[in-house]
């Protein structure tokens, strides 16, 4: 590990390729992506994310959503797969009755001691308690490497 964990939600990676006005905190988005990119954090993500995010990109930016898409896929954003830990995002659907999509970043973040960060603060006032999350707006990305 270079730096902190951070599990980006489909919220937060969406603001990596959507540049509409309505995408609040876009450039502290694209501030996780540098830091990523540059080594100062670690990343990953679940393997569902390819999905949700093609939904949204697929009714938001029909036209161009396969670019979009294929952009993200071209950044080979570390992955694992939910089925090591589908107990732990179901666990906390019910407990905090909360989607399994939105579920599963979070669930990932806990069992590999990361950081969930979300720009969706419906999910994060619902989540709270469980930890491991923190609101977009809210994120500093991590000092840079030397």
């Amino acid at each position: 590990m270079s730096g902190p964990l951070v599990v980006p939600d489909a919220s937060v990676l969406l603001k990596w390729v959507l540049r509409s006005d309505e995408e609040d905190d876009r450039e502290r988005a694209l501030d996780l992506k540098t830091a990523w990119l540059n080594g100062a954090c670690d990343l990953v993500v679940p393997t569902l994310w390819v999905f949700e995010v093609g939904n949204v990109l697929g009714q938001k930016e029909a036209a161009t959503a396969g670019a979009l898409l294929e952009a993200l896929l071209d950044l080979e954003l570390p992955e694992i797969g939910v089925r090591r830990y589908v107990p732990d995002i179901l666990r906390l659907t019910r407990t905090h009755r909360v989607t399994f999509y939105d579920a599963a970043y979070h669930a990932l973040a806990i069992r590999e001691g990361g950081t969930m960060l979300t720009a969706d603060a419906a999910y994060l006032r619902k989540t709270r308690s469980a930890g491991h999350l923190e609101l977009l707006a809210e994120w500093r990305p991590p000092p840079g490497r030397p």
